[in-house]
């Protein structure tokens, strides 16, 4: 039994998808979740709404704005005094042909590097002087199989945000480790969300399936649940590496 009970996480893209099953599994098992959302209130809202007794706060940060990442720290930690936990969830994922228009695929390469990992170090930057005065803390970083193994033409941006932030991330489980401060990489490869149930509609399920062993998509849960055991602190000494969660699409 995974028990978070005390302990306070902040969820970044919090209101759909991986994200919002993460804030709701954390709720569950008795933490303290801050949502953070970019845009859809309502949405936010009503994830929030399943959890009891107040134990979810809800912010917004527009993560294109530098000002607004460093506020939703203080924020977050002006709720309870304390963070925990950090799960870098939120990100983009927009495709860019090299047959684009170059100002088309500048913005769009600029907004993913912003989104997918800029805004992840500037949260990383805040965590840890945080975690060395309450003794540690725990960063969860939400990448990609696309980190490892890259993905499609249209998708480089994509890619090379996720491989920038699991270089971040064994960067700081190596540089902070001394400072009982623990880093994880999730590395998904397809997970039915409400983004892929419109490529489904449009392509078919087995377009995503047919290289997938297993036969099937992962799960929101099962990201989230592997995200609650690494907030537990039960595996330490893993601190640093990166854990696939694919259907074995990609077996390093």
């Amino acid at each position: 039994m995974i028990d978070l009970t005390g302990k306070t996480v902040l969820v970044t893209g919090g209101a759909r998808g991986i994200g919002a099953q993460i804030v709701r599994t954390m709720a569950q098992a008795g933490a303290n979740v801050i949502l953070h959302f970019t845009s859809d209130e309502k949405v936010a809202q009503s994830v929030a709404s399943e959890i009891e007794d107040g134990r979810c706060h809800v912010l917004r940060a527009d993560f294109m704005d530098d000002r607004q990442i460093r506020q939703l720290w203080a924020d977050s930690l002006a709720w309870k005094g304390r963070i925990d936990v950090l799960v870098n969830n939120a990100g983009v994922f927009e495709p860019a042909a090299i047959e684009d228009d170059f100002d088309k695929w500048h913005e769009i390469w600029q907004r993913a590097l912003q989104i997918n990992l800029i805004a992840a170090g500037h949260l990383c930057r805040e965590a840890i002087p945080h975690f060395r005065t309450i003794g540690g803390g725990i960063i969860i970083n939400v990448a990609s199989r696309a980190a490892f193994r890259g993905d499609d033409a249209q998708y480089m941006q994509y890619a090379a945000s996720k491989g920038g932030m699991v270089a971040m991330h064994k960067t700081i489980a190596r540089a902070f480790g001394r400072d009982n401060i623990l880093s994880y990489v999730l590395a998904p490869g397809f997970v039915r969300t409400e983004m892929t149930d419109v490529f489904i509609a449009e392509h078919g399920e087995d377009t995503m399936t047919r290289d997938i062993p297993l036969g099937e998509l992962a799960t929101p849960a099962d990201v989230a649940y592997m995200a609650a055991f690494l907030a537990s602190g039960k595996a330490r000494s893993a601190t640093g590496t990166s854990i696939d969660i694919n259907g074995a699409s990609f077996v390093r």
